[in-house]
């Protein structure tokens, strides 16, 4: 699957009061910038579109609308985009102070990255956040880069699209000792995950590699090369021995506003750490792999962001 990681770094022009988590207001306001620039026919919903398969702005924000899945056992396909948003809980900038987020896209839109950055150059111009005197903060796309190696330059205002890209695969389990083992994982961002039809709580191994697996299976299937060859069943089952030993986790909310509902709403996640205990070798692979990519319910805003650590190792 063809996988690109890019650090937006925007320099505010006035003040600006942003939320503790800003990942719902990133992707909120990137949505409606895209569009705007997209969008052919601009009085008609996504679903009566014409244009809908060939829509860039359908194919990333009203993906099942835009795209079939290959597998009928994936309810709906993955969005092509996760917005990862920075972890300080600031929400006060001033004039000239810096914010910087990732931006991970999957498959061919790795192609699409202009109008990604077309997008939040506009959104700069637009205003973001909080009103002060009547208006929101403004900032300046200063750069966008990936592995350092620079793509877009306020100074420039050139964009050069590196001609390769790193292909994200499930690494080969042969390559982890199968032996027992202790994995210690950390939410570092709210993970919203059902299980059984209701969001949980508590994560028992065998949920959190439930979750895996669909998100692992959900993104090969839709922008790889296809499902993986995965003893689904049995690796369930065997998830079911591992215990855990330590659970740090707590709940948080906080309130989000939506611009397609037009109303705020409670938002809430699971946050913290846990350690497991048990035969956990043939399960990095796929802990590796979604480590990269998030995990859960609203992965887009930046949610289920985590990192393992085994034997105080950091793997991902």
């Amino acid at each position: 699957m063809l996988y690109g990681k890019y650090q937006f770094i925007c320099r505010f022009e006035k003040e600006t009061i942003l939320p503790e988590y800003k990942g719902s207001t990133l992707r909120g306001v990137f949505g409606h910038a895209l569009k705007k620039v997209i969008c052919a026919l601009k009085r008609q919903t996504c679903d009566t579109c014409l244009l809908k398969q060939k829509c860039l702005y359908c194919v990333i924000f009203e993906t099942n609308q835009a795209i079939e899945s290959k597998d009928s056992r994936i309810a709906a396909p993955p969005h092509p985009f996760v917005i990862e948003p920075p972890l300080t809980t600031q929400t006060h900038f001033s004039k000239n102070d810096t914010l910087e987020f990732q931006l991970i896209l999957f498959g061919n839109i790795n192609h699409q990255l202009p109008y990604f950055i077309y997008a939040f150059d506009q959104i700069g111009k637009i205003g973001i956040g909080k009103h002060i005197h009547g208006q929101q903060g403004q900032f300046v796309l200063e750069s966008v880069s990936r592995d350092q190696l620079m793509i877009y330059s306020n100074s420039d205002q050139n964009i050069q699209i590196p001609n390769a890209f790193q292909p994200l695969v499930l690494s080969d389990v042969t390559e982890y000792p199968d032996t027992e083992l202790n994995l210690n994982v950390i939410f570092e961002t709210p993970l919203r995950l059902k299980f059984e039809n209701k969001l949980n709580a508590d994560i028992p191994f065998h949920v959190f590699v439930r979750s895996l697996l669909r998100r692992v299976s959900s993104l090969l299937n839709v922008y790889g090369q296809g499902e993986p060859d995965i003893d689904y069943r049995g690796i369930i089952k065997r998830a079911e021995q591992i215990n855990i030993i330590h659970n740090n986790l707590k709940w948080v909310d906080w309130r989000r506003y939506s611009n397609r509902q037009d109303k705020e709403m409670l938002m809430g996640g699971i946050i913290g750490e846990i350690t497991y205990k048990g035969h956990i070798g043939e399960y990095m692979p796929l802990i590796e792999f979604c480590s990269t990519v998030h995990i859960g319910k609203q992965t887009t805003f930046g949610l289920g962001k985590f990192k393992a650590e085994i034997h105080n190792s950091i793997v991902t």
